[in-house]
C-alpha cells in the first residue's frame, strides 16, 4: 500500500532539515538533500511502524472499534 505525505526541506547552514507536514515528530537532517530525503523516508517508516505496534498493544487490552477513515482535502 502506498500513501502520500508532504515532505518539507530547508537548508540551515551546512545541513539540510526535513520533516513531514502531516505527522508531528517525523523529522531529520542530512549533509546533502539526497541524504535528508533518504533519512526522512526511514524516519517516517519507523514512526508509522512504531505507532502500529503501540496501537496493537493497546487494542489487545480491551474492546475498540477499528475502521478505515477516508478524508478528502
Amino acid at each position: 500500500m502506498s500513501r502520500q505525505f508532504t515532505a518539507i526541506y530547508k537548508k540551515s547552514g551546512k545541513w539540510y532539515l526535513g520533516w513531514v507536514e502531516e505527522i508531528p515528530g517525523v523529522n531529520t537532517q542530512g549533509k546533502t538533500l539526497k541524504e535528508v530525503k533518504e533519512n526522512l523516508k526511514d524516519a517516517l517508516l519507523l514512526i508509522l511502524e512504531t505507532n502500529k505496534i503501540l496501537n496493537k498493544r493497546e487494542i489487545s487490552r480491551g474492546k475498540f472499534i477499528q475502521e478505515p477513515l477516508l478524508v478528502s482535502l
